[in-house]
């Protein structure tokens, strides 16, 4: 393979799904159904949560905030991903190629930290009921929020920069949109050995930093919800939780597995259909778990129907 430092290149090359030409068709009418009904049911979500007084507590304006951060997070890679598809177009320059990266790691880890601080919320409301409003203030959520924000805009700097500085000895990348797997594997390999171990080290610590809050919150409230005497309080306690737990177990199964599974069996085909999954598939789907789970939310629902 001829040295990166000898080719001259200004765009890389997304191949996206072009082995399976048959599934372009399907693939793109997917991949619009999905944006339209993430955007509709999010944007739903947060107008929602904003137009009803009785969706204005701390869990609630977090849930908004979510719906905002998925419509980010689908708008960064299905705009360009139906481009592709559609137009058969599949270059991307080098500045637009770590643009989405920059702009898809910040907002992925957004919704990390953010189902980390709901389930804060979810913690204060049952251990502290009687301090929860006090505790989960609006200046509170609007600093974990900020500071989540800056965390992970400096964890995506440190990502793009590093990842732009290798030495690429190939333009092809095996996937529908610029990610960071996909994007080391293009490294020279007397680069990529360092590269890998600092990136790998640095992503557990930001990416496993919520998860484990998360482990801990809920292992509190458990914990709590078990000192309880009535059966029917117990329901009604975990209830109230079942939206944040069922999204987390969503999110974080399908990022787990594409970016801390063993190299040795790395798969561009199950990339994409697990990126699929949790770019289009999960965004779609929040919206829909609000609602059906949520029983405030239907009450709003409802309201706004009646």
């Amino acid at each position: 393979m001829e040295p990166a430092e000898n080719k001259t290149f200004t765009d890389f090359v997304l191949l996206g799904f072009s082995d399976t030409p048959d599934l372009l068709l399907p693939l793109s009418s997917l991949f619009l159904a999905a944006y339209v009904i993430c955007i509709a049911g999010n944007s739903f979500i947060f107008t929602l949560i904003t137009s009803q007084p009785q969706l204005h507590s701390p869990m609630y304006i977090l849930m908004g905030n979510l719906a905002i951060v998925d419509i980010l997070f689908t708008s960064i890679i299905i705009p360009r991903a139906l481009y592709s598809l559609l137009s058969g177009d599949t270059h991307i320059s080098i500045h637009g190629c770590f643009t989405q990266l920059f702009l898809f790691l910040a907002v992925g880890n957004m919704d990390s930290f953010l189902l980390a601080i709901m389930a804060l919320d979810r913690y204060c409301a049952v251990c502290f009921p009687l301090s929860y409003m006090i505790i989960m203030s609006k200046r509170t959520c609007i600093c974990l929020v900020t500071i989540s924000w800056v965390i992970v805009c400096l964890h995506s700097t440190f990502h793009t920069v590093l990842t732009s500085s290798q030495q690429n000895c190939s333009w092809l990348i095996h996937h529908f949109f610029c990610d960071l797997p996909v994007l080391m594997v293009l490294s020279c390999l007397e680069a990529s050995d360092v590269l890998q171990k600092v990136i790998f080290i640095e992503c557990a610590i930001v990416i496993f930093s919520p998860v484990l809050f998360i482990l801990v919150s809920y292992i509190l409230i458990i914990k709590a919800v078990l000192t309880l005497q009535s059966s029917r309080g117990r329901w009604k306690t975990f209830s109230t939780c079942s939206s944040h737990l069922t999204m987390v177990i969503l999110f974080y199964s399908t990022v787990i597995f594409v970016y801390f599974r063993p190299s040795a069996i790395y798969s561009p085909t199950y990339d994409r259909v697990i990126s699929v999954v949790y770019t289009i598939i999960i965004p779609m789907l929040n919206p829909f778990i609000y609602s059906l789970r949520n029983k405030k939310v239907k009450t709003a629902v409802r309201k706004i129907l009646t």
